[in-house]
C-alpha cells in the first residue's frame, strides 16, 4: 500500500479508537445529581371529580322552541329523512347510509363529513333497521 493510505488508516483508526476510550470514560464517571429543595416551584395538579358515566342508549332531548313533528319517513322503524344538504333534525341525530348500512353517531370520527340517508332518535332504532354502528 502507498504510504498516503496507510497515515489516512493509521489516523481513522486512531480517531475511532481515542473517541471510543473517551465514550467508555464518560460513561464510567459518576452524574452529578441536582439539588433537591424538597419544595415544587409549581402547583401541583388538582385532582377533579370524574364524570359520571351511564350505560344504555342515549337519548337527546329536542331543543326548547323546536317543532316536535318530525320530518317524514319511515315511523314504524323510527327514521326521517334528513333535509336537503344531508343533515338530521336535533331529535333523529344518528346519520345512516343505506348504501353501506352504517349509522354515525354525534361525536364520531366520520359524522361530520358524513350526508344523511336516514336519520334516526337513537342506535337502537338504526339497528333495529339491520344498520351497524361506524367503527370510528
Amino acid at each position: 500500500m502507498s504510504s498516503p493510505v496507510l497515515r489516512f488508516l493509521r489516523v481513522t483508526l486512531l480517531s475511532a479508537l481515542a473517541s471510543f476510550l473517551y465514550g467508555v470514560i464518560r460513561s464510567a464517571r459518576p452524574r452529578p445529581t441536582p439539588p433537591t429543595t424538597g419544595a415544587a416551584s409549581w402547583e401541583p395538579l388538582v385532582e377533579e371529580d370524574p364524570l359520571p358515566t351511564r350505560s344504555g342508549p342515549v337519548t337527546f332531548a329536542a331543543p326548547a322552541g323546536a317543532a316536535t313533528d318530525a320530518p317524514s319517513g319511515d315511523a314504524s322503524t323510527g327514521w326521517v329523512q334528513p333535509d336537503e344538504d344531508g343533515g338530521c333534525p336535533a331529535s333523529h341525530p344518528v346519520k345512516g347510509n343505506e348504501q353501506s348500512k352504517i349509522f354515525h353517531v354525534p361525536g364520531g370520527g366520520s359524522y361530520d363529513r358524513t350526508k344523511a340517508e336516514r336519520c334516526y332518535c337513537d342506535e337502537a332504532a338504526a339497528e333495529a333497521d339491520g344498520y351497524r354502528k361506524a367503527k370510528r
